[in-house]
């Protein structure tokens, strides 16, 4: 049975960044909303007033960059099915998002939406940051779907005429 609470890494830190946590957060959220249907607005709501910069049960959460997490939030919720189009695309072959796990598609749905609208950030940086958020989570292949996925994507998005350049910039 899936928790209605976010995963926590296991003191692993993926990037002590503002944007780095974003993400983090972004991950988390998303899973949160996923398994337990958690609406949007509560859940920008929790974290960017109650979670990040506090701790909760043992664990801080860092502070972190609240416009980017808000806006890959809130991206990947208005562009949901053209992303999850596009990772579906990706995967190897007799795979698709429905068969992985809740955490993982939130990784990916992550990443792809910044790789599609946040051009101000480089392909390898969306790709790395996303692997590091997979390796907070997991321990097996999972780093590498994630990189194999986002790097097939990335190629994509951001050359000439590839799908992320019909709206340039982030929402």
């Amino acid at each position: 049975m899936a928790s209605a609470e976010p995963p926590v890494p296991g003191g692993k830190n993926p990037g002590n960044n503002a944007r780095s946590a974003a993400r983090l957060g972004a991950v988390q959220a998303l899973y949160q909303m996923d398994v337990a249907g958690t609406q949007l607005d509560d859940i920008v709501d929790e974290f960017v007033h109650h979670r990040f910069g506090h701790e909760i049960e043992g664990e801080i959460y860092p502070h972190a960059d609240e416009a980017h997490f808000e806006d890959i939030i809130r991206g990947v919720v208005r562009e949901q099915r053209d992303i999850d189009l596009a990772i579906n695309g990706a995967l190897a072959k007799n795979w698709s998002l429905t068969r992985i796990d809740s955490t993982l598609r939130a990784i990916l749905r992550a990443g792809t939406y910044e790789l599609r609208r946040c051009k101000d950030v480089p392909v390898k940086v969306v790709i790395n940051e996303y692997v590091d958020v997979a390796h907070a989570f997991f321990e097996g292949d999972e780093p590498g779907v994630v990189n194999a996925v986002l790097d097939r994507l990335g190629a994509n998005q951001r050359k000439p005429g590839g799908a992320g350049n019909a709206a340039a910039g982030s929402s």
